[in-house]
């Protein structure tokens, strides 16, 4: 449990990361933000690096929950996988939305420098059920791999709400599921999916 003063301190070092990245920030804005004294956040995190981390993890935590918690587990041989990839999509957008900072912050391609082994591991395992349910599906049905598939999904996804955030679109939810749409069209295997799925030649 996170209690009161160490919540404050990592919600106001997340909104500063997310706005200014991590170079960006000092640890006495943070400490004026969450409204303690410098040495207060010092006391909680050893250094600047310590408290990023904990920010991560803590952003981290929260995204897996979302996309994770209670997912159906695919199933190739119903449609394909398509279901399963419509309802991912759906819970990405929804954490988006509910927590744009977050969204933000981890979507930044700047992490890996100052990530430490807890948080590596952490992002490992928000990636691995992702990772072998593609598998799975590629196994099955085809489509790309499973790495090409996961880089163009999420760069997708960050480009629309980043051109949300921006004003350049409304990313309401008949916006993101045509855009979940067009994003499974662009991975989904060459057979039409409502056909029964075959392994790919070769």
């Amino acid at each position: 449990m996170v209690d009161d003063k160490r919540r404050k301190m990592l919600d106001a070092a997340l909104s500063a990361f997310a706005e200014r990245g991590y170079h960006g920030v000092a640890v006495p804005e943070v400490a004026a933000a969450a409204r303690v004294s410098t040495g207060t956040v010092y006391v909680y995190f050893a250094s600047k690096e310590a408290l990023v981390n904990e920010v991560y993890r803590d952003a981290k935590l929260r995204l897996k929950a979302a996309l994770l918690d209670g997912l159906p587990d695919i199933d190739p041989d119903r449609d394909g996988g398509q279901a399963w990839f419509g309802e991912l999509w759906r819970r990405l957008g929804a954490f988006a939305r509910k927590e744009p900072e977050a969204f933000r912050f981890l979507e930044m391609q700047d992490h890996t420098p100052y990530l430490d082994a807890a948080s590596r591991k952490l992002e490992l395992a928000v990636l691995a059920p992702l990772w072998l349910a593609g598998n799975r599906l590629h196994a099955r049905v085809g489509g790309p791999p499973v790495d090409v598939a996961i880089a163009l999904l999420w760069g997708a996804f960050v480009g629309l709400v980043k051109a949300s955030r921006l004003g350049y679109l409304a990313l309401d939810d008949r916006k993101l599921a045509q855009a979940g749409a067009a994003c499974w069209r662009m991975i989904a295997p060459a057979q039409n999916s409502s056909r029964s799925p075959t392994k790919p030649k070769g």
